[in-house]
C-alpha cells in the first residue's frame, strides 16, 4: 500500500520530495512504479495553457503543505507587494514560511516533517515555544530546537546531520546552539525552485 505523499508525486507524475531522503531511494513510489496514482498511463495528450498553469499550482501546494485558501492569500500579498515581481514574491513567501525556514536549517529532512515537528511544539522562535508552521519570518528572526526536545528520536542525531549539511546563505546555523538565524530573503538564484511561478500567478490572473 502507498501512503497519500506517494499517490501525491504520482498523480502529478514526478517527485515532489515530500518525504525526504526516501523520495532519492529507490523505494521512491515514482522510480518503482513510474505511473498516475489512477494507474493510468497519460500517453500523448498535451495539457493545454490552462493545465499546465493548473498542474503547476497543484505541485506547489502539495510541495509546501498550503489548502487553496492560503495559497490564493499568498498570491495576493504576491501582487500587492512592491519592488520585486509577483512571481519571486511568491515564491520568497513560500520559502519564508516557519516549517520552510526549518527545513532549509536542515533541521528535518522535508518540509512535511518539519510541520509535524512544529505543530509538536518542538521549536523556538525567537526563544520561545512557537507551533504555527505558516508563520512568515523575516530578517533576523532566530528558530532553535526546544531544550526539552533535544532527548526525542527526531533531534538524536541532529548535530551529525548538520555537520554535514549546508544551508542557503541567507541562513546561518549554528551547529553548537541548535539554532537557525534568517540574515536576508530567500535568494531564489541560489535554490533554483523548479516551479514555474509565473504561471501560477497568470492562473490566478485569469
Amino acid at each position: 500500500m502507498l501512503d497519500s505523499k506517494c499517490k501525491q508525486c504520482r498523480a502529478i507524475g514526478e517527485k515532489l520530495f515530500l518525504k525526504g531522503e526516501r523520495c532519492f531511494t529507490p523505494k521512491c513510489a515514482l522510480v518503482r512504479r513510474g505511473f498516475p496514482a489512477s494507474g493510468q498511463q497519460k500517453r500523448g495528450r498535451a495539457l493545454t495553457a490552462y493545465g499546465k498553469q493548473l498542474n503547476e499550482k497543484q505541485k506547489v501546494k502539495l510541495t509546501y503543505g498550503i489548502r487553496e485558501q492560503q495559497f490564493r492569500r499568498y498570491v495576493e500579498l504576491s501582487l500587492a507587494k512592491k519592488g520585486t515581481s509577483s512571481p519571486n514574491a511568491l515564491a520568497q513567501l513560500l520559502e519564508s514560511r516557519f516549517d520552510s525556514i526549518v527545513f532549509r536549517s536542515g533541521f528535518a529532512p522535508s518540509r512535511t516533517i518539519a510541520r509535524q515537528l512544529i505543530n509538536h511544539g518542538h521549536f523556538l522562535l525567537n526563544g520561545r515555544r512557537h507551533d504555527i508552521a505558516s508563520t512568515i519570518l523575516k530578517q533576523g528572526d532566530i528558530i532553535s530546537i526546544r531544550p526539552q526536545s533535544l532527548n526525542k528520536h527526531p533531534f538524536e542525531e541532529i548535530k551529525e546531520t548538520l555537520k554535514k549539511y549546508n544551508p542557503p546563505k541567507y541562513l546561518q546555523v549554528d551547529e553548537k546552539k541548535l539554532e537557525g538565524k534568517v540574515v536576508a530573503e530567500p535568494n531564489l538564484q541560489e535554490l533554483q525552485l523548479p516551479f514555474d511561478f509565473t504561471s501560477i500567478i497568470e492562473f490566478y490572473s485569469r
